[in-house]
């Protein structure tokens, strides 16, 4: 699935994506150490992996969109 960056703060390494329908989820620490970044910019493309749905939806992974 691919996201904008939103928010990220490099001290806590954690933040959040708009969806594309503009749906902002958060992400922690160990979803974007999981794609191996060391810094995300607001406005980024990114690919996350997601589990569960609705309310409980939880980013897996960030990394950055590559084509």
């Amino acid at each position: 699935m691919q996201a904008t960056a939103y928010t990220y703060d490099a001290e806590s390494r954690s933040g959040s994506v708009l969806l594309d329908d503009g749906t902002p989820v958060p992400f922690d620490a160990p979803a974007f150490d999981a794609g191996g970044l060391r810094l995300l910019r607001p406005g980024q493309r990114v690919r996350i992996e997601t589990e569960g749905a609705g309310e409980s939806l939880r980013i897996t992974l960030v990394t950055l969109q590559t084509l």
